[in-house]
C-alpha cells in the first residue's frame, strides 16, 4: 500500500499514482540511492509541490517518471509509476515515446542546456508537434507558431526564426513551455523551471504557468527548493529530503502546522520581509551522500529534536492529520 494519501482526493482517480519507486546509480565506489521508496498522487488538474534542498532526490524522480535515467549508471529498480492506471515503468520503450511529449512533459531547469542550439526555437516546437500530432510542415508550423503565441512569446511570427542564443533566458524558457505544452499533455513536471532567471522574469514564468495551467486543465508536479514559489501555485506539497518523502500536507496546513522538522527548518529559512533578522535561519550540515545514508532517520545528525532511537531505526510515514503525514518519531500516535 501507498504511504501518505489517505484522505487526499477521496473519490477522485489519481492521474499520476507512484508506488515504492526506486532508483539507484552504480559507481566505482558503490551504490547511491538517490530515490529510495518514493511515493505520492497526483489527481487530475492539481498542482503539488515537491521540495527540498538540491541532492534530496527531486530531479531523480522526476527522470524516473519519464524514465530518462540514464543507464548506464542509472536504474530504476522497484515500485510503480501509474499514469490512468498504466505502469511506465512496466511498458516498451516505444510505448513510452508516445507517452513523453503527448502525455507527460517536463521543463527543465536550464533551457539553453535543453534547444539544440542549431536549430531555430520555432522549429522545435514544430517537429515535437508533428511528432505526436503527425501534422504535415505548414499545419505544425502554424500551430508552433500559436504556441508561441500562448507563452507570451511577442512576434511570434519573426520569433519563429530566432535560434536559442539569440533569446534571453526567459524567452528560452518560455519556448521550453511551449514544447512542453505543444500536445496539451495531462501532466507538466515543471523542474525548478525558473531558478536560472532573474527576480522579475521568475515571477512572469510562474504567472505564465498558473495561467496555462488553468487555460488548459493539466496537472503539474512543481519541483522546486523555492518554498514562496511553491506557496503561489501548488495546493499540495511533498518534502523529500535524502531519497525519502519526509512530509506530504496540504498547502496551508504544511505552512501553518510542519510536523517534520526538516520541513520546519526549511519554513524558517524564508526570510520574512515584516519581521527583519540580522541573520537568517538555517539548517545546520548537509544532505548526506547517497552513497553513505545514515542509520535510522536520515535528517537525524542535523535535527535539534532527534532522540536516541533515532540514530537506529528510520521511522514509517505517521498520520498527523487527515491528509498529513511525516516521518518523524515526533508525530507517532499523533494522527486522527
Amino acid at each position: 500500500m501507498m504511504e501518505g494519501n489517505d484522505g487526499i482526493g477521496e473519490g477522485m482517480a489519481p492521474l499520476l499514482e507512484i508506488d515504492g519507486l526506486k532508483t539507484v546509480f552504480y559507481t566505482d565506489e558503490g551504490v547511491a540511492r538517490a530515490v529510495d521508496g518514493v511515493s505520492f498522487s497526483i489527481n487530475p488538474g492539481e498542482t503539488i509541490g515537491l521540495v527540498g534542498e538540491s541532492g534530496c532526490g527531486k530531479s531523480v524522480t522526476a527522470l524516473s517518471i519519464m524514465r530518462l535515467v540514464p543507464d548506464p549508471p542509472g536504474r530504476i529498480e522497484g515500485g510503480s509509476v501509474l499514469l490512468d492506471g498504466r505502469d511506465l515503468l512496466a511498458i516498451s520503450e516505444k510505448e513510452m515515446r508516445k507517452v513523453r511529449g503527448n502525455e507527460i512533459s517536463i521543463v527543465f531547469q536550464e533551457p539553453l542546456t535543453s534547444l539544440n542550439p542549431v536549430f531555430t526555437c520555432g522549429e522545435q516546437v514544430r517537429e515535437a508537434i508533428g511528432l505526436h500530432q503527425k501534422l504535415g510542415r505548414r499545419e505544425s508550423k502554424e500551430q508552433a507558431i500559436e504556441m508561441l503565441r500562448l507563452v507570451r512569446i511577442p512576434d511570434p511570427e519573426k520569433r519563429y526564426g530566432n535560434y536559442p542564443h539569440q533569446m534571453s533566458g526567459g524567452m528560452r524558457q518560455r519556448v521550453m513551455i511551449a514544447m512542453a505544452l505543444s500536445c496539451q499533455p495531462k501532466l507538466l513536471i515543471a523542474d525548478e523551471p525558473s531558478t536560472a532567471l532573474d527576480v522579475s522574469v521568475q515571477a512572469q514564468i510562474i504567472e505564465l504557468l498558473l495561467e496555462l495551467r488553468e487555460q488548459l486543465g493539466m496537472a503539474v508536479l512543481l519541483i522546486t527548493h523555492d518554498l514562496a514559489v511553491v506557496a503561489q501555485m501548488a495546493e499540495r506539497v511533498v518534502v523529500m529530503y535524502a531519497g525519502v518523502v519526509v512530509e506530504e500536507a496540504p498547502l496551508g496546513r504544511l505552512f501553518a502546522h510542519p510536523a517534520h522538522p526538516y520541513t520546519d527548518g526549511l519554513l524558517a529559512s524564508i526570510p520574512k520581509v515584516d519581521a527583519p533578522v540580522e541573520r537568517l535561519s538555517a539548517i545546520p550540515g548537509t544532505v548526506p551522500d547517497p552513497l553513505r545514508l545514515p542509520p535510522g532517520c536520515r535528517f537525524s545528525d542535523r535535527c535539534p529534536k532527534r532522540m536516541d532511537k533515532c540514530s537506529v531505526t528510520e521511522p514509517g510515514m505517521f498520520a498527523v492529520a487527515e491528509g498529513h503525514r511525516s516521518r518523524c518519531y515526533l508525530c507517532e500516535g499523533s494522527g486522527p
